[in-house]
């Protein structure tokens, strides 16, 4: 088991905690509870249970989940109490913090394990609904994850302490039962989040101590979807194919971090701000979805190895967001593909260690290529079974369009838009891919200047500059302004031209 699957079956077994499958009385609430942790592949231990018909108290509880692999994660609660409020809801009343162990297989390159303590005072947490469709919420001034304690592979402590807080938590869950399925609706907020690091590295002649600080403002997220058992779960395709589904999101506002190092050259540190962020993860057996974004980024870089006081890089908006088939398909399915780099920009001092001049212009760079299409897979891909790097491609691609690819910088600018479809029975005309057919339009401007310009700074030489203007000049035309050029590819009748001239 890797650290990052021990860390979710950790972090499942606090969510269990804090949201206990519940019904209208304190009997099915525990009882439900219990069901839920056995079938998500924990064992429990109880030392006593005291049942006086309105209340319900569990005392030496302990949860543990172990692997195949040797990783293993353990949560315990002295007490647990379950309450009826009279109105077909529960309270439920858990200890103001509790341990929370994990240890990592030997085969895995992370620590070895670690110790934990949640705190969660004046956490209030009311449980309703019905045996088949229960209802969460709960709500908390402040949680608190300390580590108390980290080991390396060998068992040696580290010199490493670390905790996260998260200020004014509420969240809701609705989890309705059906067999071996569970269906989950749930979202969450919180004002903010802290995360506080530090360590010692003495694992060579040049170690040293760091620190990291980050915060979060404004978390919000939401999770929506239909969850299966342990065993289906373990192959993908399998659990897709059985109903699987989920579908995930999370966002902050202001984001800040400062990275500290001191080592034997010097201090260093990386500061980061950002206005906002967030990604989104969905999965069913039709597609995958998965996103990131971060907008208002400034990075700040300073130590003794950079000639600078320091550097800053900043952009406006960064973003990258993927949507494909997961399932084997006799007909076409939607793709698309997304990464963006919006108005970015560099401090002077890089600028000057190429250019002292300023003959190239310093406007924001952007990248941004916008892509859709469609395409099936003919195995299903999630099916460890499946080899993605076999002699045989496991997918077809049926269609391409370029909604947008767009390259901005040192006063030079490349876009190109169009849309081709691919005909998958011809490998053989284009050499081992499907023949396309279709047409992509190109615009360039400002190549001259930049040109000229980098040859006179020497990062390009005058025979590498008459190459360059030879291949633009075999596949461009004059457009509509000074330094602009225009191009066509067209796909058609199996060959290649370009603004009308075949190619191939």
């Amino acid at each position: 088991m890797t650290p990052s699957l021990t860390c979710s079956s950790a972090i499942g077994l606090v969510l269990l905690a804090t949201s206990a499958s519940a019904d209208v009385t304190p009997q099915e609430v525990w009882a439900s509870w219990q069901a839920m942790l056995t079938s998500a592949g924990q064992e429990l231990t109880i030392g006593n249970t005291a049942d006086n018909g309105s209340s319900v108290e569990v005392t030496d509880l302990a949860v543990a989940y172990k692997d195949e692999m040797g990783g293993s994660a353990a949560v315990s609660f002295d007490k647990l109490t379950f309450v009826g409020n009279g109105d077909g809801t529960v309270t439920v009343t858990m200890p103001e913090s509790y341990p929370l162990e994990m240890s990592f297989p030997a085969e895995g390159d992370g620590p070895g394990a670690m110790k934990l303590t949640v705190r969660q005072p004046g956490m209030k947490i009311v449980a309703g609904g019905s045996a088949t469709e229960t209802r969460y919420e709960f709500a908390g001034p402040k949680v608190t994850v300390e580590l108390d304690e980290i080991k390396d592979q060998t068992g040696a402590v580290l010199d490493t302490k670390a905790d996260l807080t998260m200020a004014d938590l509420t969240a809701r869950y609705l989890v309705a039962q059906d067999g071996d399925k569970t269906t989950l609706d749930s979202d969450f907020a919180a004002g903010s989040m802290l995360l506080n690091l530090s360590g010692v590295d003495s694992s060579g002649e040049n170690g040293g101590r760091g620190t990291i600080m980050l915060s979060l403002s404004g978390l919000t997220g939401a999770t929506k979807g239909t969850f299966l058992g342990a065993d289906v779960m373990a192959n993908m395709a399998v659990a897709l194919n059985s109903g699987f589904t989920m579908d995930s999101s999370f966002n902050f506002g202001a984001l800040s971090m400062n990275l500290d190092i001191e080592e034997a050259a010097g201090p260093s540190r990386v500061v980061a701000n950002a206005t906002g962020g967030g990604f989104v993860l969905a999965m069913d057996k039709a597609r995958m979805t998965y996103g990131t974004s971060l907008n208002g980024g400034k990075f700040t870089f300073s130590g003794a190895e950079i000639p600078f006081p320091q550097v800053e890089l900043a952009f406006a908006e960064s973003g990258f967001n993927l949507l494909m088939p997961v399932s084997k398909s006799d007909s076409p399915q939607d793709f698309a593909f997304l990464t963006k780099l919006v108005d970015f920009t560099v401090s002077e001092d890089i600028w000057a260690m190429v250019d002292p001049g300023a003959s190239l212009s310093r406007e924001p760079a952007t990248i941004i290529v916008d892509l859709k299409g469609t395409g099936k897979w003919k195995a299903d891909i999630m099916d460890p079974a499946v080899q993605m790097d076999g002699a045989e491609p496991p997918g077809e691609l049926d269609s391409l369009d370029v909604t947008q690819i767009l390259a901005r910088a040192a006063g030079a600018e490349v876009s190109a838009t169009g849309g081709l479809v691919f005909d998958n029975s011809d490998m053989m005309t284009f050499g081992g891919m499907p023949r396309p057919d279709g047409k992509i339009s190109i615009g360039i401007k400002g190549a001259n200047k930049l040109v000229e310009n980098l040859i006179a700074l020497g990062i390009l030489s005058q025979e590498d500059a008459m190459g360059f203007r030879m291949g633009m000049a075999m596949f461009t035309r004059p457009g509509a302004g000074p330094d602009e050029l225009t191009s066509e590819i067209e796909f058609k009748e199996g060959g290649l031209f370009a603004n009308g001239q075949r190619l191939q």
